[in-house]
Parts: C-alpha cells; sequence; structure tokens
C-alpha cells in the first residue's frame, strides 16, 4: 500500500534544513556581529549618564559604518590600478583614520567626537566633489545631515542642529553648482562614474536607515526599561491608566478589599546582631520569597517600610474573593519566613495582621511616587499586626465572616485596639480541606 505524506509533513520536512541554515548563520555570523557592533558603540561611552551613553553610541556606530564604506571605496579605488586615482584613496584612508578616532574624542566631551565627524565627512566630500564632479554621487552624503544631526547631538542643542543641517544644505549646493563633470579633476569614464553614484546612494539611504532605526531601537530600549521600572513600583493597571491619561490624577474607593500588614519580630535586636550586610541580605530573602508569593496569588504589594511587608487584595482591581486569596497569602508568608529561617540558620517570626472593609487608593507624589492604600481597615490590619503573636495571623471580624466556612479560625477573644475600640478577634491557623 502506498505511503502517502501529508502537505503539512512535506512543509515541515522541507522546512528543517532552511531553519538549521538560518540559526547557524545567526549563531556563526549575525551573532559575533552583534556582539562587534556592541563593543564598537560602548567606546569611549562608559563615564557618561545612561541618556548621553545612547546619544554617543550611535555616533559611533554611525563613524563605524562610514569608515567601513570608505575604505571600501579606497580598496575598490586601489585595485583600478589607475595611478591618477591615488590622491582620491588617501582622501578615503584619511576620513577613514579620521571617523574611527571619533570614540577616542569622547573622553574630552559628549561633543568634541560629533563634531570632528562632521568636519572630517564635510571636507571629505567636497575634495571628492572636486575630483569626480557632482555626478559622482558623494555629495548625495550630506543629506545625511537632514537627520543625523537631531540624533547625534540632541534636540536641546537645537543651535548646533540647525548650524550643522544649513552647513550641510550649502555644501551639497556649492558642491553640485561648483563642480560639473567639466572641471573635475579626474576626467573618468562613464561606468566608474555610475558605480560611484550607486555607492553614494546606497551609503546615503544605508546611514540615514541605520541612524533613524538605531535612534529607535534605544529609545524602545529606554522606554522597555523604564516601563520595567514603573510596573514594577505601581501596579500593572495604574500604569496603563497613567499612560493613556497622565494628567489625571489615580483615585479610586473599594466598597469591600482586604489589607494585610507582616514584621519581623524582634528586628531592631537582631539587625543589631547581624550588621548591615547581612541584615539586608536577610530582609532581601525574605521580601524576594513574599513578592513572590504576591505574584503567585495575584494580590497587590502596597510597600515596604523597614521589616514591614504591607499587600492588598482587590486592589486596585476589585475582586469577590479578596478576602480568601490573602488569607492564603498570609499562611504561604509563615510557611516561607520558615524556609528562609532554615536556609539561614537563624531563629524568624514574623507577626501578621489582616482586616477587610471599604479603602481608597491611589498614586501620591510626583518624584519618587508611589501607590498606597487608605481607610480603617489599614488602621486596624496594622493595629493587628502589633497585637499578633509571632508566628501567627491575626484577622479581624469582617474577615472572619468571610473565612470562617473554609479556613481554621481560632478565637482570641476581645481585645482592645487603639483608635477603634474593643473588637472580638481570631487567629487563622489553616484552611480547610474541602476535596
Amino acid at each position: 500500500m502506498p505511503v502517502v505524506e501529508h502537505p503539512d509533513e512535506q512543509r515541515t520536512v522541507a522546512a528543517t534544513p532552511i531553519a538549521s541554515v538560518i540559526a547557524s548563520l545567526q549563531q556563526r555570523v549575525f551573532s559575533p556581529l552583534g556582539k562587534l557592533f556592541a563593543f564598537i558603540s560602548s567606546l569611549g561611552t562608559e563615564n557618561y549618564p545612561p541618556d548621553t551613553q545612547r546619544r554617543l553610541k550611535i555616533v559611533n556606530v554611525i563613524s563605524a559604518l562610514i569608515a567601513m564604506t570608505t575604505c571600501i571605496y579606497a580598496v575598490q579605488l586601489a585595485m583600478s590600478g589607475d595611478a591618477a586615482m591615488l590622491p582620491v584613496v588617501y582622501i578615503n584612508l584619511g576620513l577613514a583614520a579620521l571617523v574611527a578616532a571619533v570614540p577616542l574624542m569622547h573622553r574630552f566631551n559628549d561633543v568634541a567626537g560629533c563634531l570632528l565627524l562632521v568636519v572630517a565627512e564635510f571636507a571629505a566630500l567636497v575634495g571628492f566633489a572636486a575630483y569626480f564632479g557632482r555626478t559622482g554621487g558623494n555629495t548625495l552624503q550630506y543629506l545625511v545631515a537632514a537627520a543625523a544631526p537631531f540624533v547625534i547631538f540632541e534636540r536641546r542643542r537645537l543651535w548646533l542642529v540647525i548650524t550643522i543641517v544649513a552647513t550641510a544644505l550649502l555644501l551639497h549646493l556649492y558642491t553640485w553648482f561648483a563642480f560639473p563633470r567639466s572641471v573635475a579633476l579626474l576626467q573618468v569614464d562613464d561606468k566608474i562614474l555610475e558605480s560611484l553614484y550607486i555607492q553614494g546612494a546606497v551609503t546615503t539611504f544605508g546611514l540615514i536607515a541605520a541612524c533613524v532605526y538605531y535612534a529607535f531601537s534605544l529609545v524602545e530600549r529606554a522606554k522597555s526599561e523604564t516601563e520595567v521600572v514603573l510596573r514594577n513600583v505601581l501596579p500593572d493597571d495604574v500604569v496603563e491608566r497613567l499612560k493613556s491619561k497622565p494628567n489625571e490624577a489615580i483615585a479610586d474607593s473599594f466598597a469591600d478589599a482586604s489589607i494585610l500588614f507582616a514584621d519581623v519580630t524582634g528586628f531592631v535586636s537582631l539587625a543589631r546582631r547581624l550588621g548591615p550586610e547581612r541584615t539586608v541580605a536577610l530582609l532581601n530573602n525574605l521580601v524576594s520569597a513574599f513578592d513572590d508569593l504576591a505574584q503567585r496569588h495575584g494580590v497587590e504589594k502596597i510597600k515596604t517600610i523597614g521589616d514591614a511587608y504591607m499587600v492588598a487584595s482587590g486592589v486596585p482591581l476589585a475582586r469577590a474573593d479578596h478576602a480568601v486569596v490573602l488569607a492564603r497569602m498570609a499562611l504561604d508568608m509563615l510557611g516561607a519566613t520558615r524556609a528562609v529561617s532554615a536556609s539561614e540558620g537563624m531563629s524568624i517570626e514574623v507577626r501578621i495582621g489582616m482586616s477587610s472593609g471599604p479603602m481608597m487608593a491611589g498614586v501620591i507624589g510626583t518624584k519618587k511616587f508611589s501607590y498606597d492604600v487608605w481607610g480603617d481597615p489599614v488602621n486596624i490590619a496594622s493595629r493587628l499586626q502589633g497585637l499578633s503573636t509571632p508566628g501567627r495571623i491575626l484577622i479581624c471580624p469582617n474577615c472572619e465572616k468571610v473565612l470562617r466556612a473554609s479556613f481554621v479560625l481560632e478565637p482570641r477573644g476581645m481585645v482592645e485596639i487603639k483608635g477603634v475600640g474593643a473588637q472580638n478577634l481570631w487567629y487563622l491557623n489553616g484552611a480547610i480541606d474541602l476535596r
């Protein structure tokens, strides 16, 4: 019986060698080239702030592209065997050497290398126009100055950018009218001129495209880095609202949500005994474990203050199971504390207080802003954390009503809470297995 190959299988088999070739090219060619360009782009930028580094990296990449293409021109002209071409070969090599020195100029200031690049390129193009005339295509490269100065000098140096753009325009017009083919120092064959024009056009378009692409890629990377930091400070939903309406205040009220406070018992004496480095390392391990739990349970970390950890459920997005989810988070926090305690080889305990009810939330401040919550449940949870026992979770009456069906609760009795009055409190001991 003949075997019929499925068309999808044929495509898979055919695509495999192509995928293999692409993977091989990426590993052997593109990856090393990417590392080389990353190395070149970073030359001389180390001591500058991040924004200036990004700009100087663009300058370095443009300089590298010009140096490479100029060297290719020089080799092509030298291989022609025409002695009359030697002056042009020397101009190309001189330009390549000057442009290659651009990263060295960054040590003086963030403009020196950029100015060297501009002056060397402008002067060399006049020389090329004098030898080949305006039909050699080199004058096209003045058009790069319409885009590049905005990238390499920044908008804050607008006067310098405008000066360079205007100078490039004037030089382009000057070389066009001053150097027709009839006055060129070298009278070369039409085919050579056509070849030079094509190379000049390709180089011009390539440099403009590379400049703009690299600039946008760095901007996108910067935006991505900023957004990561922003999402580490604010909830995702709040970040999206700020992006869509940046001038609108973020202030919300929630009819019912839950809040939890936890702190390390005896932290002051513990920190005094451990010293700063071990204290920070311990806190980092513990808070990182809590952060992982917050992400896993889908609750929102509000902030840490010293050894205190504050987390909310039901904000900034309302949810019906806010108390249940936060209760599970609280129980897991006790487990995480025991794990960190065992790994650090020391006794660590946390006290946890949890409360539910109506509250408000919003973004406060314009510098080093934060997302915070307010309301009676916040104050009560903070008080309950102080009244709790090390290694235990103390909850308010509102929480008890919601959690009694699915969690093991232990009565604490009536307790006077500062600013609130007497309240009947419970310890949260575990979850009931309902399977």
